[in-house]
């Protein structure tokens, strides 16, 4: 590559817009291969989940893959049985990224803070489900 065409990569990525709209890209791809695999069938490449595979136990976020799916084809019920925490707290994610998105093409960074006792929370929340989903 020539120093200018580096220059350019440079400038380009260090653009606010650039790490979202790279999500956004790489979600749209993500989206369309899941449209037409269905996660609850065998014989498709999608990952598995390492603790699972691992353990045989279920981490807070299993079954994230075949909620989105499910969501996709308007399945809200099967969606709620893959993941229910996550199906709950999927709008703060979205919300998130999409403020994320929002301030990159306004030209500014945008880096949300969470206090420490919100981080504990948080951990505390995602174990305690952990947990709860594995006794089950």
């Amino acid at each position: 590559m020539t120093s200018m065409t580096l220059h350019r990569l440079r400038a380009v990525a260090g653009r606010p817009a650039a790490a979202p709209l790279a999500s956004l890209a790489a979600g749209i791809a993500g989206a369309a291969y899941l449209w037409g695999t269905d996660p609850h069938q065998h014989g498709h490449w999608l990952p598995r989940c390492p603790l699972n595979w691992a353990t045989g136990l279920l981490c807070p976020a299993c079954g994230a893959t075949r909620m989105v799916y499910d969501l996709m084809h308007g399945d809200l019920t099967a969606a709620f049985h893959d993941n229910r925490l996550l199906l709950i707290a999927s709008p703060v994610g979205l919300y998130l990224w999409v403020r994320w998105v929002v301030e990159g093409l306004r030209g500014r960074s945008y880096h949300p803070r969470l206090h420490p006792r919100g981080q504990i929370a948080v951990l505390a929340v995602a174990l305690a489900w952990g947990v709860v989903r594995n006794a089950v």
